[in-house]
């Protein structure tokens, strides 16, 4: 199951990760940051060019849902299942 969490940007541009997702990263290891549209995805360099297709499809799919629930086309349902359909 994806992690979810809440985090902000600071006014010089950084963005913190949630310390409970980032325990199997180490101080120096470096990421790769794709934006699709308004979503950044963010990989280490180690696996950039594994499954960046299905990464950029899940990007597509937020955006298109993001759009949606702005035109108020959305439905309220449980975490588990919103997983599912995601």
């Amino acid at each position: 199951m994806a992690e979810l969490n809440i985090t902000k940007m600071s006014s010089k541009g950084q963005i913190v990760i949630p310390m409970e997702m980032r325990k199997e990263f180490h101080e120096g290891e470096k990421f790769v940051v794709i934006k699709a549209g308004k979503q950044l995805i963010l990989k280490t360099l180690a696996a950039f060019d594994k499954n960046i297709e299905e990464d950029l499809e899940f990007a597509r799919r937020t955006e298109e849902a993001w759009k949606s629930y702005e035109r108020g086309e959305f439905k309220s349902m449980p975490v588990d299942d919103f997983l599912n359909e995601l």
